[in-house]
């Protein structure tokens, strides 16, 4: 059976104070997830869901997104070994946004690119232009042993 969501209230009452989890998805269909970690408050990554995935993931309790790129169901770590483990779901006040606090199994790394989490790097300025420095360089895994083994 798949889990559903109702329609959101139009009243705030409702909405910001009563029982219904009521999603509120975008446009395209998705919702935002900011992701930390359960034990620290670590911040690893932002997200999208699609009803499928925010389903599956209230299901099943390992973290589910929709890839916006790839235009897929996407399982978090299905390919690491690095499966977040959901501790606890939050929803904003008008439910248009989704916060997992999770586990992260395997490496302990959330990124793609090795790192614990996806906000490795600071914006800054230099000479008149942004720039970004990296400011956590290290790797819990090499990306080319995990991602490219086909």
């Amino acid at each position: 059976m798949t889990l559903t969501f109702e329609t959101p209230s139009s009243k705030k009452a409702e909405l910001e104070n009563g029982p219904a989890f009521t999603p509120r998805f975008d446009e395209k269909g998705l919702i935002t997830a900011v992701v930390t970690d359960a034990r620290d408050g670590e911040l690893l990554m932002v997200a999208h869901m699609n009803a499928e995935a925010l389903a599956l993931t209230i299901e099943t309790g390992v973290a589910h997104y929709y890839s916006r790129s790839r235009k897929s169901l996407w399982k978090k770590g299905e390919s690491s070994g690095n499966l977040q483990t959901v501790q606890e779901i939050r929803t904003d006040c008008d439910q248009d946004a989704i916060w997992l606090k999770v586990s992260v199994a395997g490496h302990d790394a959330t990124c793609h690119t090795g790192r614990r989490s996806c906000f490795y790097r600071t914006v800054g300025t230099n000479d008149g232009r942004a720039t970004v420095t990296i400011t956590d360089d290290h790797r819990h895994f090499d990306p080319t042993e995990v991602y490219d083994k086909n």
